[in-house]
């Protein structure tokens, strides 16, 4: 079999699995035999794995309708074995005219917090979107796209393997803790993603249109940057 038509089958099998998941954990129970098979072919396909890779695979991405209105494809950008990692919902239009992500006025925002207010170099971190494509006119993405586009972030965040994830608003948060809890509910406290220290504050663009929320923000990044001063 082709290797893009083997990932392409595993990438199917995952989504079925997500779609499939139930409870408070989002958990499905496979056979001894799937179980046994999957553990044989994940070290190998993860072996292979890269950030580039990965970013390659989203610029000829055609899973969702978004391909159709893109201009460019935003896959992250950042140091590969980032400590820290921000996650947002989706390029905007600065980023999809661009290729990068957060570079309009909320990742102008978003770069004063990393390097004013943490006193660290934007190319130390890592930050990328939950979706690689920019939604028509900015709006919220839809269920359909999050699942097709998940996994990308779910691999990207694997290799990375960060001490820190912050997620940027309540769509990166509710994707990647599993939950429909409102964002008021999910910041202020420490969260685990897969034995990662998880912390979830406002999007910069929700900061520009509520600057009085920026005193919780950078309780949050405060948070974030004693625990990474901890685990150094």
């Amino acid at each position: 079999m082709e290797k893009s038509a083997y990932e392409d089958l595993v990438q199917q099998f995952a989504q079925v699995l997500q779609r499939h998941a139930h409870g408070n954990k989002r958990t499905i129970t496979v056979s001894k035999e799937t179980a046994a098979l999957l553990n044989s072919v994940t070290p190998a396909a993860r072996a292979e794995e890269t950030l580039d890779n990965i970013a390659r695979e989203i610029a000829e991405c055609r899973r969702c309708p978004l391909h159709e209105t893109r201009k460019h494809t935003v896959p992250g950008e950042g140091k590969p074995r980032a400590s820290l990692v921000f996650v947002g919902e989706a390029p905007g239009a600065s980023e999809d005219a661009q290729g990068r992500p957060f570079v309009g006025r909320a990742g102008q925002l978003l770069t004063d917090i990393i390097s004013k207010g943490m006193k660290l170099r934007r190319e130390d971190v890592y930050i990328c979107n939950v979706l690689k494509c920019r939604p028509p006119d900015n709006r919220t993405p839809n269920p359909e796209e999050v699942l097709q586009c998940e996994p990308y972030l779910l691999r990207q965040l694997a290799l990375i393997q960060p001490k820190v994830i912050c997620a940027l608003g309540l769509v990166a948060a509710q994707t990647l803790l599993k939950t429909t809890e409102p964002i008021y509910k999910l910041r202020g406290q420490w969260h685990n993603y897969h034995g990662i220290a998880f912390r979830v504050t406002y999007h910069p663009a929700y900061l520009l249109r509520n600057p009085s929320d920026k005193a919780k923000t950078w309780e949050d990044v405060k948070e974030i940057l004693r625990y990474l001063g901890e685990q150094s």
